[in-house]
């Protein structure tokens, strides 16, 4: 379903990252497309499924310091403030939600593996947190406005497993698509700025893209030995 991105040639950035997170976000992968409309085609590998995705998130984003927390610390522009702020804020409630959610549907299926596959991720989450900590100015926030844009893709995934599992699913507080758009616009017009907000959008959705091949990975390998 994923379709090439544009590379940055001049123009608006919110837009660009609005055309990013579409063509190369989570609702553009495959498996994650196929995950979110028939949650229910196999009501046990479903939950098996829902229990893999909950882990392996839990492994790359549940952890703080986040990407959105070490973008606070990086960025410099004032039109970020409180958009940062809110980001932050709203992401700890996120994390605790993943953190529940994990609990709740249980362990991570055993699948042939496994320790290699916690190594990838632990190795995703390096790059994410190396990828938020860049002095290049607006590579940070280019990783966290992708992070933002494309977490509602990823919150479906989590609410799906919270109803199938008994819970309440929580509104979530991050700042909309348009707010985030806006900042985008706000602190980009530079080309420089505006390439290194780009890299850090493609290198966030590059992370999340590799997760969701390695967990359609781990579900064909569960649906072989079944």
């Amino acid at each position: 379903m994923s379709e090439a991105a544009p590379r940055y040639q001049g123009g608006d950035i919110a837009q660009l990252l609005e055309s990013l997170v579409a063509a190369d976000g989570t609702g553009a992968h495959a498996y994650a497309h196929r995950a979110s409309v028939a949650p229910t085609r196999d009501a046990m590998l479903s939950l098996f499924d829902l229990a893999d995705i909950a882990y392996y998130l839990c492994l790359l984003h549940g952890r703080h310091p986040g990407v959105i927390d070490h973008a606070a610390t990086r960025s410099a522009d004032n039109a970020a403030r409180e958009w940062l702020v809110q980001a932050a804020d709203a992401f700890a409630g996120e994390r605790a939600y993943l953190t529940q959610v994990t609990v709740a549907v249980g362990p991570a299926p055993s699948t042939a593996g496994q320790s290699d596959c916690e190594t990838v991720v632990g190795q995703q989450r390096h790059a994410l947190d190396m990828l938020a900590q860049s002095d290049r100015r607006g590579c940070a926030m280019g990783a966290a406005t992708a992070l933002v844009l494309d977490w509602r893709a990823v919150r479906r995934f989590l609410d799906i497993a919270a109803i199938r599992v008994g819970l309440e699913p929580l509104p979530c507080g991050l700042p909309d698509k348009a707010a985030t758009l806006k900042v985008a616009h706000a602190i980009g017009g530079d080309d420089g700025v505006d390439r290194a907000i780009q890299f850090g959008a493609r290198q966030l959705l590059n992370q999340h893209r590799g997760l969701w091949d390695l967990l359609q990975a781990r579900a064909k390998i569960r649906a072989r030995d079944r």
